[in-house]
């Protein structure tokens, strides 16, 4: 495994303070990206669309659970599917307590096209407890650009905004734009292996895989361990 150089303490201090600098760089870049993020023109909900969840039909305002703003991940699960997006599980798995974000007026939750009763099967099999809705028989997941017309499945993170009854979407992301909402991948991103996948930039020698090809449900990673 070719490593970086070892070095005294004062030199890995001194190589540290230095990436330290490029990082509060990039950090204030991203406090500009947000401020410009706050600043986004927003588009006015004008369909009313059905969910449903296991405490009945709701609409798209009932999912703000009288908070102003809405955090929507659109989980790839489509009506019928055996084995449910490993990314978006991974993703969910994620998720903590959402009292701190719900103390900023703020409602987090899924969707995503299966219906309630093969969500509410899986949710339990992972022992999520994130309010999850399902848009089966919505035009919701299409008119937001997650299905194609073909039935292609992709993922996703909307934000709305609410005035009384009216809804707005401010932002939305896909793709990497998800990657920096993840605990894990943040956390690996810190450690000299990272997330240990061949897009990345590494020294030579150090332990890769390709992407995705490591992802499980995390109850299949208790079972190959035992």
């Amino acid at each position: 495994m070719d490593r970086p150089p070892i070095v005294s303490e004062q030199e890995w201090r001194s190589a540290r303070d230095a990436l330290l600098v490029k990082e509060k760089a990039a950090t204030r870049a991203l406090d500009a990206l947000a401020a410009e993020r706050r600043r986004l023109p927003m588009v006015r909900i004008e369909k009313s669309y059905r969910f449903e969840s296991p405490r009945g039909p709701a609409s798209l305002v009932d999912l703000f659970e009288g908070r102003r703003q809405l955090v929507l991940y659109h989980f790839m699960f489509a009506p019928g599917t055996v084995r449910p997006c490993e990314g978006c599980s991974t993703f969910t798995d994620n998720v903590g307590n959402l009292t701190h974000l719900q103390q900023r007026d703020t409602t987090f939750a899924l969707t995503a096209r299966a219906p309630v009763a093969e969500l509410q099967a899986f949710e339990r099999r992972m022992g999520w407890t994130v309010p999850w809705y399902s848009t089966y028989g919505s035009d919701f997941n299409h008119d937001f650009g997650l299905t194609t017309a073909d039935g292609h499945e992709t993922f996703g993170l909307s934000v709305f905004l609410r005035d009384g009854d009216e809804v707005f979407r401010t932002y939305h992301t896909n793709g990497r734009g998800v990657d920096r909402l993840r605990f894990d991948f943040n956390l690996l991103d810190l450690t000299p292996f990272g997330r240990q996948e061949q897009w990345e930039d590494s020294p030579a020698g150090w332990p890769q895989t390709p992407p995705y090809g490591w992802w499980r449900l995390h109850d299949e990673y208790e079972r190959e361990t035992g």
